[in-house]
């Protein structure tokens, strides 16, 4: 099987948004009337981001959700993909479940993939994805002012502690490693949420590297610091079980691979964002200064902001 028949048998489809999809040197693409183009793109490389034998289904699912995260964060409608691929080899069922994880996703939030590459190498996954936003409500980090409520979307640190699992850090039971390993192998962006956030949110991030880190993006950007409160983070039973740990509480704040949403509102604002009917938490405030303090009840944290860094 050559590059392209692996090609038109595992990635063209029809891409009715575009007007030119997979098959010709370059996609053409229309956006709608009054919106603006949001463009992100992610790299997944085997032995940094998954393990070498992980599961091709949840792992095509993963490399197209980490980027429909990005458009999250921004209050973007995910429309169009692009996606390459360096392969070992050109391993028939690999493909086909790697192409099926990543399609049943795109299909969910009707993302058409347009276009890409593939070439012979170690195995790495990079997608641009492209969205639609008005410019003028499109979500930024720089918007968080003091006075602001910080929220996040769904659990913290499932990913972290199911990973401290597979590196034998941590020992989890069976039933424990199942309860939060598809937070590791098949997150789910929060498409939804970021669509009813322009309006309300004064920023938004999500949430890749640790809670700590991306926050600390926002308050840089912003030129404000932040005070959160630990208890108040969201966080499973598997976790609350270990959350004395030290290690489980760098799961929770920098532990990263949670694809949830961090955003700030004003407090004015709060039964809006509680009127949105979604798993969201309300975990701190801005506040005038920069960095960001870490309180369980009366006592301060002692912890490093520091989150995931490829080269740190």
């Amino acid at each position: 099987m050559n590059e392209f028949e692996l090609i038109r048998r595992y990635f063209e489809r029809p891409a009715p948004s575009a007007l030119l999809g997979v098959g010709d040197d370059a996609a053409l693409l229309r956006v709608n009337q009054n919106k603006v183009l949001a463009v992100s793109t992610d790299m997944l490389v085997c032995g940094t981001h998954f393990f070498p034998d992980a599961d091709p289904y949840s792992l095509g699912h993963k490399t197209l959700a980490v980027n429909l995260s990005d458009m999250a964060a921004m209050g973007a409608i995910p429309r169009w993909a692009t996606l390459s691929i360096a392969l070992p080899e050109a391993d028939e069922a690999w493909l086909e479940k790697f192409s099926a994880g990543f399609f049943s996703l795109a299909d969910i939030h009707d993302v058409a993939l347009v276009g890409g590459d593939t070439t012979r190498g170690p195995l790495n996954l990079c997608v641009t994805i492209m969205g639609e936003v008005d410019a003028a409500s499109a979500l930024k980090r720089s918007g968080a002012k003091a006075g602001d409520e910080i929220w996040v979307s769904g659990r913290l640190g499932d990913a972290a502690l199911a990973l401290s699992h597979l590196k034998g850090n941590v020992v989890l039971s069976n039933e424990e490693y199942a309860s939060c390993s598809d937070a590791l192998h098949r997150p789910q962006p929060r498409v939804a949420l970021g669509l009813e956030l322009p309006g309300i949110a004064t920023s938004a991030i999500d949430i890749s590297d640790g809670l700590l880190s991306d926050l600390g993006h926002v308050l840089a950007a912003s030129g404000v610091g932040a005070v959160i409160d630990f208890r108040s983070i969201p966080v499973s039973r598997v976790m609350l079980k270990y959350i004395g740990l030290d290690a489980a509480k760098r799961c929770v704040l920098s532990g990263g691979d949670d694809y949830e949403l961090c955003f700030t509102a004003p407090a004015s604002r709060h039964s809006d964002v509680l009127a949105l009917d979604m798993p969201l938490a309300c975990i701190g405030r801005i506040v005038e200064g920069s960095g960001c303090v870490v309180m369980e009840g009366e006592t301060r944290l002692l912890v490093e902001s520091g989150g995931y860094d490829h080269f740190g």
